[in-house]
């Protein structure tokens, strides 16, 4: 593909046009550019000839910390101990490990840490935050290069956030329904569990 081609010289419109070119779940174009604040001037697409799909960047040697704010209340820090067992579960990457930007432990210097111990020669922090705030524009970016300081030969990654990405409107119906079903008399999920908060208020 010539230059002049290529999906990261091309206007929103035009890619959203192209057939050779598939836009991820949660980037949605839009004619008035002006209203796509949040939009990177430069998205990430793959083209049809790979699959028309992402191909798994994550190789051999990579570690992935998995990143959320941090809380005062232990049962939600477990929560994301819960999350990573799952995720490596599901994935099967060797290296995951959990962090906390704050407020709890393992800080992001723990886990990356722990990721470099475990042989990880790049490190990828990917944030458990739904929007792009202070925390990923600033917070998450100045804690992993103070950690990385400690292991210059091992390079970094820091990913977007979840985002609009259309599998979270399946995530939240389905968080909708189960609370619904629970006030109805059914069995209340985890995270309600014992809380007497998923209930209906008159």
């Amino acid at each position: 593909m010539a230059a002049s081609s290529s999906p990261l010289n091309l206007s929103r419109l035009e890619l959203g046009r192209r057939p050779d070119c598939s836009v991820p779940n949660f980037v949605k174009l839009r004619r008035d550019a002006s209203k796509t604040k949040y939009l990177p001037s430069r998205l990430c697409v793959a083209s049809a000839a790979n699959g028309g799909g992402f191909r798994n960047p994550v190789v051999e040697g990579d570690g992935i910390i998995i990143v959320d704010h941090g809380s005062r209340r232990k049962e939600s820090n477990l929560m994301l101990n819960e999350f990573v067992i799952m995720f490596r579960d599901k994935t099967k990457y060797p290296v995951v490990e959990p962090a906390h930007m704050e407020l709890a432990e393992p800080s992001i210097k723990d886990a990356f840490d722990s990721c470099v111990q475990q042989g990880a020669t790049r490190v990828i922090v990917s944030p458990f935050f739904l929007s792009p705030g202070r925390h990923w524009h600033q917070d998450i970016p100045s804690l992993t290069a103070e950690a990385a300081k400690d292991h210059p030969e091992v390079s970094y990654v820091i990913t977007a956030p979840l985002g609009l990405h259309e599998l979270l409107v399946d995530v939240v119906n389905d968080r909708i329904t189960y609370c619904l079903n629970h006030v109805a008399g059914e069995e209340e999920c985890s995270v309600c569990a014992g809380t007497g908060k998923c209930r209906l208020y008159n």
